[in-house]
């Protein structure tokens, strides 16, 4: 298990995924957080081949960065890639698995929703767990935010990155309640400016207040 949890992790959709300009503002963002970020590519509709391109467009800056480079779902573009590693879904390969093929080094996510997934992840050698959906989010209109499901998964030992509906303005509760990170995407690709959104997050996630 990696002792670093960068604290604030950018998912991506589709539609991002399909900008021109989304590997100049992705870019901008690992510069913003440096070891801070990681970058999640993340498009189930995205073919493979775009997924592999974004992957080697910024896995230099990744490395100049410090930033992580993670593939969702694709384990085989995350090793095409050379990528940090790979978070994982209910529908996904099987962490076993995936540890198998990217070694002992990679980092390995697992979405999780309770308690039970979680224990099941950290068991089959999950680094750290994806846990939602905290608050109400439009990325997933009808699903009620459950903040609890923090206290729940926290029983599996792991670092959990909290997700859904995280404004910097939450992101200091996130902390408190346990967390290591939290991940977001409107907040931060439907800014201006990324790279102030992402500072707004970590000085708001570093934040004593």
């Amino acid at each position: 298990m990696p002792s670093h949890i960068p604290p604030l992790h950018l998912i991506t959709d589709d539609r991002l995924l399909a900008e021109e300009l989304f590997p100049k503002r992705a870019r901008s963002a690992m510069a913003a957080g440096g070891a801070r970020i990681a970058l999640h590519l993340r498009g189930p509709r995205t073919t493979g081949r775009r997924l592999y391109e974004l992957a080697l467009l910024l896995r230099e800056e990744a490395a100049r960065t410090g930033a992580w480079l993670i593939v969702n779902d694709r384990v085989d573009i995350a090793l095409m890639a050379d990528a940090a590693g790979v978070q994982l879904g209910g529908r996904g390969m099987e962490i076993g698995d995936a540890r198998a093929l990217l070694g002992r080094e990679a980092r390995i996510g697992a979405s999780v929703h309770g308690a039970e997934e979680a224990v099941r992840a950290a068991a089959a050698g999950a680094d750290f767990l994806l846990v939602g959906t905290l608050f109400e989010t439009a990325s997933h209109p009808g699903r009620r935010g459950r903040f609890e499901v923090l206290e729940e998964c926290a029983a599996a030992g792991l670092p959990m990155v909290g997700i859904g509906g995280v404004t910097p303005a939450r992101a200091g509760r996130v902390r408190v309640a346990g967390a290591r990170g939290v991940a977001v995407i409107r907040g931060v690709w439907e800014a201006p400016e990324p790279a102030e959104a992402v500072e707004d997050y970590l000085s708001e996630w570093e934040s004593d207040g």
